[in-house]
């Protein structure tokens, strides 16, 4: 996201000295992406970022593929996943390929007795249930239902819930989330077309600065392990940093649809990007107004990309029979459409209420074990009058 942000204490000059109070130096950090080419903040640390004490184990959390090669249409029943306490235990894997991993968590605890840190990864945390705060070493950012949390690969973080019932809708990502191009300027800003702008964006605040030595234990995920180092310092030791790579969050209930006097196409929902898919935001909205007009959408083929719809809340229109934290899977290779019925029920309306956030990824999408164990097994059967 090209938005400048800053907080804390740095020094004029980048790359200069910056000297403690006390003495000594504060030590910098460049933390990019894309290698020097991408976005990029400097960090100032109380401690050298670099202080490992020791590896303590290395373990795999890499999916298990039940259908690696998919043409079936697919419901999973994504309320049915198991709570957990931990964090990082509760994430499930549903949906994966070389690009992306697409799951769901449902932690019942805050993460508060290790850090976390995905080295391979952008992640977005979509909050379908549960309220908290977001802790990372660039600042706090707080969370409730339908906040997206757009969380760079390499942030060091924990998360606090204040509620026990906690849903998750999360993408993991190997190249950069980013708002969609035709939205923007050529300098980055958002223009007047864009359904969303700058100010909606929640960016991180409440900067914490820890000074303390000891053995502070982060969870690394690299190459679908998860090795746990023992840190000499505590990660949040930033006293100020500045720069366009950091978290932030973004409320679905502040995209503001477009509307047209036909059916318009998926791509106007569309919220953010990467370069291999692209995340959309279905919301409460006015019905197309032309007075021939059919509200639900027409069918269409699946020839470029596998279409995955998390239903989040309201009244599902172009589906039968959909519930909450159902997950649907439409695969490349075979049309798809609205349910028997729901064209012609759909005449006449004026409005729909529908909530819903939909991934579209170019490379086909295996299908994971967990998400078999909350297959209705008969989805694909649905378009049969």
């Amino acid at each position: 996201m090209p938005l400048y942000h800053k907080l804390g204490d740095f020094p004029q000059k980048r790359h200069t000295q910056f000297e403690k109070p006390n003495g000594g130096f504060y030590y910098e950090q460049l933390f990019g992406t894309e290698g020097f080419h991408g976005h990029s903040s400097l960090s100032y640390h109380v401690h050298r970022p670099t202080q490992v004490k020791e590896i303590l184990n290395s373990y795999s959390v890499e999916p298990k593929i039940a259908i690696g090669k998919n043409i079936k249409s697919l419901l999973f029943k994504g309320f049915e996943l198991k709570p957990e306490n931990d964090f990082l235990d509760s994430r499930k894997a549903m949906l994966v390929n070389k690009d992306c991993i697409i799951g769901l968590a449902a932690p019942k605890e805050s993460l508060r007795n290790y850090f976390y840190k995905n080295a391979d990864a952008d992640e977005m945390l979509f909050i379908h249930k549960g309220k908290g705060k977001l802790r990372t070493m660039l600042g706090n950012i707080p969370f409730e239902y339908g906040d997206y949390l757009i969380i760079p690969r390499g942030i060091i973080y924990q998360i606090e819930f204040e509620t026990e019932e906690n849903r998750l809708f999360y993408v993991e990502s190997y190249s950069p989330f980013y708002t969609p191009k035709r939205y923007k300027n050529q300098s980055g800003q958002h223009l007047e077309h864009s359904p969303f702008c700058e100010r909606d964006f929640i960016l991180p605040n409440e900067l914490e600065t820890h000074d303390e030595k000891g053995d502070f234990l982060i969870k690394i995920k690299k190459e679908g392990m998860i090795h746990e180092v023992v840190y000499a310092t505590h990660p949040f030791d930033v006293v100020g940093w500045d720069g366009y790579n950091f978290p932030y969050g973004f409320s679905i209930h502040n995209f503001e649809p477009i509307t047209g006097r036909v059916h318009q196409p998926p791509p106007v929902h569309q919220t953010f990007e990467t370069a291999a898919f692209v995340v959309c935001s279905f919301c409460p909205r006015l019905y197309d107004y032309h007075p021939k007009a059919i509200p639900a959408p027409y069918n269409h083929s699946n020839i470029d990309s596998d279409e995955v719809l998390y239903y989040v809340d309201g009244d599902f229109m172009s589906r039968n029979n959909i519930e909450q934290g159902h997950i649907t899977l439409h695969p490349k290779g075979i049309p798809h459409g609205p349910a028997p019925g729901a064209m012609e029920r759909s005449i006449g309306h004026k409005e729909t209420q529908e909530l819903a956030v939909m991934v579209d990824t170019f490379r086909p999408l295996m299908v994971t074990e967990e998400a078999m164990g909350l297959d209705d097994g008969q989805y694909y059967k649905s378009w049969c009058e």
